[in-house]
């Protein structure tokens, strides 16, 4: 066991410097902005009739379609970003998943604008600025909450004993690798899948559900190395509010924001409650199961 977590922590640690290397920022980043200059003129060349017909038939007529595809390639990043985060503390993870569905609900709000046909008359926009409205001031809201959240917690070893410490950094180091090579493959072929124009499924929605069930290994997990009640609870809950935001995204409109918003407040109170109640744990009230 301890070898294969050795070499998990190798593998972790290239995967980690090669994704967080500057080079390797610029050029994803630069790839996201030729990504929507291309989109924004690949759309306009449909719109002045200069694409061979084949071809028009699948390029959108709306520039707000180059908004939401940039805005999916930077949640993509987003969520490799999560899969890191997950190794280094199960809470700042929850808040990643938080950030992750702020920028969800601020693509909903540019999707609406994919509606409508270009320029933008208010006789054909003023319906759904409610949903719009919402969208963003609930990815407002959810931005405050985080910066509570994160000003709120309190980070401390699961265990006093190093080695067992090491071993479970390690194999939440082993589910981040998983993941990662999960989403890598769901990813691939939601994009072929949309390609060949196949029948599209929601790639963040399947995320989340992935996510629901890594929550609950990572808590389990965890108590192979601490039993305590105090630590538990709140690591279910977390979980919880990954199936809470999982169902804000199916969700309709409003009742999404509803969720995602209550599920935000849901965590602040937990880590609250979490920090004002449970008893620092000694060494000697550790309970490891071996």
């Amino acid at each position: 066991m301890h070898t294969l977590l050795h070499y998990t922590n190798r593998l972790y640690a290239l995967v980690e410097r090669f994704w967080h290397a500057t080079r390797t920022w610029k050029i994803v980043v630069s790839l996201i902005i030729l990504t929507f200059l291309l989109s924004i003129g690949i759309i306009e060349c449909k719109r002045q009739d200069w694409l061979p017909g084949s071809i028009a038939a699948s390029i959108p007529e709306n520039h707000f379609y180059a908004v939401h595809l940039a805005f999916s390639m930077l949640l993509v990043i987003e969520v490799v970003g999560l899969v890191f985060v997950i190794a280094r503390s199960v809470a700042d993870s929850v808040g990643k998943q938080f950030e992750i569905l702020s920028l969800i609900l601020l693509r909903q709000a540019f999707e609406a604008f994919v509606e409508f046909e270009e320029p933008i008359r208010w006789v054909e926009f003023n319906r759904p600025v409610v949903e719009i409205l919402v969208n963003a001031v609930g990815s407002l809201l959810i931005f405050i909450a985080l910066g509570i959240y994160y000003r709120i917690q309190k980070h401390q070893p699961i265990t006093a004993d190093e080695e067992e410490q090491y071993r479970f950094v390690g194999m939440k180091k082993m589910v981040s690798l998983l993941l990662l090579v999960i989403f890598t493959a769901l990813g691939v072929d939601h994009t072929i899948r949309y390609m060949i124009q196949d029948e599209v499924y929601s790639f963040f929605s399947t995320f989340y559900t992935i996510l629901i069930f890594s929550d609950v290994l990572l808590m389990l997990i965890s108590l192979r190395y601490c039993s305590t009640y105090h630590v538990v609870f709140r690591n279910s809950g977390f979980a919880l509010g990954t199936v809470v935001i999982r169902l804000a995204l199916t969700a309709p409109p409003i009742f999404n924001v509803i969720l995602g918003v209550g599920a935000a407040g849901f965590v602040i109170v937990l880590s609250l409650a979490y920090n004002a109640f449970s008893p620092e744990i000694a060494e000697e009230d550790r309970i490891r199961i071996v």
